[in-house]
């Protein structure tokens, strides 16, 4: 897992609250939750990879 990613991720957070934030005060609640559910699921598109490689070494350490 690089750096990059920890960025891109700090990157997506950041910019999720500042547009739920605003969606919000413009009293679209519903774009702010929609808004906040994208980022989530890009955000897990991300790191599915690097959990399922962990998995992956867990089985192969216990793996007789």
């Amino acid at each position: 897992m690089g750096v990059g990613l920890i960025f891109k991720i700090a990157a997506v957070g950041i910019l999720v609250t500042i547009l739920s934030q605003v969606l919000k005060h413009s009293g679209r609640e519903e774009h702010a939750f929609l808004i906040s559910l994208a980022g989530l699921i890009l955000v897990l598109t991300w790191i599915l990879p690097y959990i399922y490689d962990l998995f992956i070494m867990v089985q192969d350490l216990f793996q007789f």
